[in-house]
């Protein structure tokens, strides 16, 4: 597949009439498993790495096989024989990174940050850079202050790649998912706002703008009123107000797209083509796949020591914190399967699969191939219903 641009991609979902999806690279296996099946499918398929996930060497690189941007983005273009993966940055902006929110960044320094993450993305062949300065952990932002921030980054982005030669496409948000969905008056405004920025610079428009559809990702769940049964005081349904969010899109030619997918049911999942939703991101979904089926089939094989010292230094590593509701019932185990693909890259736990996978050869399984085929199963159900492949 040739390069895809803005207008390619239109036509895909067009002619599909499909919604395009954005998958997390959750661990190497992730990654091997979308390179794979956007190879076998022949489609185009989005990489979104959050700057947690992956980011420059020089910002302390990423959880995800401790990958700098660079190792990433070479990694994938030299297995991607086909170039159906758009490498693409998630949530690129100020205090995306944890060391920014740790070393308690002012506005200036975490946006001299952000641009050197910005570039490294460019300068690796990253094609969809989403800019997100969302988060301000001193203070809360209004609209313009937020768009304000877009523009310089923006601005910066496109000259830096107009002078390295590059071709990128770019995604904005203005702020956190919260689990119900935007105003339409609110996206107009960002929208001509956007128009008025693009047409005095001489800049070209994004391509995609987040839309909150009503989605919010928390524990192993999706907690948001877009899959909930219970209408929302002082919403429009879900099937009402997205429409209208998308005409809007339409009139300003750009694309829509959908943040925390993950956990839908597939009745919702089926419905995102047919209310026109053009891309939707799904990642810590794919992370919690991963490693209950290596619980399931260090446990199933009698090697649960393993799989207790797994689970000890998951639930220890605290990264599932940030996912509890208020009010939540979630066993440790749980908590541990949660934060299971954040220490994939830990050496301790490196050592464990390592030896998990010597003990399972001997039985004719080969552990990561079990783990990376399990992920394909979750994402082929999205790749379904998002009418991108079909079943026989």
């Amino acid at each position: 597949m040739d390069r895809m641009n803005k207008y390619k991609l239109q036509n895909f979902i067009k002619k599909r009439k499909c919604t395009l999806l954005g998958i997390g690279p959750m661990s190497i296996n992730c990654v091997d498993a979308t390179i794979e099946l956007s190879s076998e499918f022949n489609i185009p398929l989005f990489l979104i790495a959050s700057r947690r996930q992956i980011d420059s060497y020089e910002l302390g690189g990423g959880y995800v096989n401790n990958w700098t941007t660079k190792q990433f983005a070479d990694y994938v273009i030299d297995k991607d024989k086909k170039g159906n993966i758009l490498l693409s940055r998630d949530h690129g902006g100020p205090w995306q990174n944890s060391k920014e929110i740790d070393d308690n960044l002012s506005l200036n320094r975490a946006m001299e940050s952000a641009k050197k993450s910005f570039l490294d993305d460019i300068r690796s062949g990253f094609q969809v850079i989403h800019i997100d300065p969302s988060i301000d952990i001193h203070k809360k932002t209004s609209v313009d202050e937020i768009l304000e921030r877009i523009y310089e980054l923006y601005s910066f982005c496109y000259s830096q790649a107009q002078r390295l030669g590059k071709e990128i496409l770019f995604e904005i948000g203005t702020e956190e998912q919260s689990g119900g969905t935007n105003s339409q008056e609110e996206l107009k405004y960002v929208l001509n706002s956007m128009r008025i920025f693009c047409e005095k610079h001489n800049f070209p428009f994004p391509t995609f703008v987040v839309i909150q559809t009503g989605t919010k990702v928390k524990e192993m769940k999706n907690v948001g009123s877009l899959d909930s049964p219970i209408r929302v005081l002082d919403q429009l349904p879900s099937e009402i107000q997205i429409p209208k969010m998308i005409e809007i899109c339409n009139e300003y030619s750009i694309m829509m797209k959908e943040h925390n997918a993950d956990y839908l049911s597939d009745e919702s999942l089926h419905w995102h083509p047919r209310l026109g939703i053009h891309a939707s991101n799904v990642a810590p979904e794919f992370g919690v796949i991963e490693t209950k089926n290596l619980l399931k089939i260090l446990e199933e094989n009698n090697l649960k020591n393993l799989s207790e010292r797994f689970l000890e230094l998951s639930f220890n590593s605290g990264k599932w914190k940030k996912w509890l509701l208020d009010i939540s019932q979630t066993s440790d185990r749980e908590k541990s399967i949660i934060a299971g693909h954040y220490i994939f890259s830990n050496g301790e736990c490196k050592e464990l699969k390592k030896e998990a996978s010597q003990e399972l050869s001997k039985k004719g399984i080969n552990l990561e191939n079990f783990l990376k085929d399990s992920i394909k199963k979750s994402i082929i159900r999205y790749l379904t219903h998002f009418r991108l492949i079909k079943t026989k």
